[in-house]
């Protein structure tokens, strides 16, 4: 299964062209608020970015904190979005332990979906699409 890494923030200059991608491409709205990715400032202009996005995690503590079956493990890492589900009670938002689901201010939830079509958008090649490392271990998943 493959992934979304940013493993090249360092060259990363806060454009958010990823974000918007993310926003336009998947979730048909043109809008940081409601893209998968999210990008920070790393805690001032001089100490660079950091991308928030979903890390996969298997098992993923967000899927038994939501009542209506919204979200679903992906195997190898991840999550599937049943958006018809959502009743925007925010407790996936909560139980992320990275911040990685956002709820804008109409209650609808985004998470990084692992799709990748952020990456081609990225003026400085900051993300990829990784392989998980049970793939790297040859690992059926």
């Amino acid at each position: 299964m493959k992934i979304l890494t940013a493993p090249r923030m360092e060259r990363c200059i806060g454009c958010h062209s990823c974000s918007l991608a993310c926003s336009r491409l998947v979730h048909k709205r043109l809008s940081w608020e409601n893209s998968g990715i999210r990008v920070r400032s790393s805690g001032g202009l001089s100490s660079g970015f950091i991308a928030i996005r979903c890390l996969a995690c298997d098992p993923a503590s967000c899927v038994p904190a939501c009542p209506t079956g919204c979200l679903q493990q992906r195997k190898g890492g991840g999550i599937k979005v049943k958006k018809s589900l959502c009743i925007q009670c925010g407790d996936c938002v909560e139980a992320c332990p990275v911040g990685a689901i956002g709820q804008d201010r109409a209650g609808d939830i985004h998470v990084c979906i692992q799709c990748g079509l952020c990456v081609e958008f990225c003026p400085h090649d900051c993300l990829e699409m990784g392989s998980t490392a049970k793939q790297d271990m040859g690992a059926e998943i």
